[in-house]
């Protein structure tokens, strides 16, 4: 039997089933830049057909991923494929535009290779992907980590720029502590806590306590 015929025959398998599952399922080409195949909920929930959705190709992602969280999820599903092991299974969150006008909803998927070739390469790779409850506490949690992700790439270069003390200053400021405090926990004047405080200002370009903590959270400072 040809890899094609695997395909195929692999493909009718998991339609067969897919409505039953709990989540929407996807099965994609041997590099993951083309879905074969989309269980009926999902087609519903992105207001697609089959034929619509398997003919877009890579532009796929771009319409209905959030593009800033590639990074997030392309290092995972390039790693599974290189992996190639049939037991080995990667998960992430995604924003995907399944909400009203096309807004982004929370998912979690989890993905794995589905059948390997002749020569033992991936030939398809499965998603099963699961709306989070916007409701749900996991959403507003995941929401902020993934917040804290965009900002600290965004922001990296400026952070890298601080010193080991304007560091252990920043920390302290996100903390609380007054500059009086700061100075005593780092047997330093005040005078030079608050240099250290104009120095943050100017590098990070912040102009509030608030923009300061960004910086801490996002860089484990706090």
């Amino acid at each position: 039997m040809t890899d094609e015929h695997r395909i195929q025959q692999r493909l009718a398998e998991i339609a067969a089933v897919a409505d039953s599952m709990p989540g929407v399922v996807i099965v994609l080409n041997d590099d993951c830049r083309r879905v074969l195949y989309m269980s009926a909920r999902g087609l519903a929930e992105l207001g697609t057909t089959l034929a619509e959705v398997t003919a877009l190709g890579e532009e796929y992602y771009a319409r209905y991923f959030n593009p800033d969280e590639a990074h997030e999820y392309v290092p995972k599903v390039v790693g599974l494929l290189e992996r190639n092991d049939l037991s080995y299974t990667v998960t992430f969150f995604q924003q995907v535009r399944t909400g009203p006008q096309g807004c982004f909803e929370l998912h979690l998927s989890t993905a794995r290779v589905l059948l390997q070739g002749q020569q033992g390469r991936p030939l398809l790779t499965i998603c099963l992907s699961c709306r989070i409850d916007p409701d749900s506490h996991i959403t507003t949690k995941v929401q902020r980590l993934l917040d804290e992700n965009t900002f600290l790439r965004a922001h990296a270069a400026r952070f890298a720029g601080l010193t080991k003390r304007e560091r252990q200053v920043l920390a302290g400021i996100s903390r609380g502590l007054s500059s009086g405090e700061l100075a005593e926990a780092l047997f330093i004047s005040a005078q030079t806590v608050d240099t250290h405080r104009r120095n943050l200002r100017q590098k990070l370009q912040t102009t509030s306590a608030f923009e300061l903590g960004q910086y801490a959270r996002a860089f484990d400072l706090i």
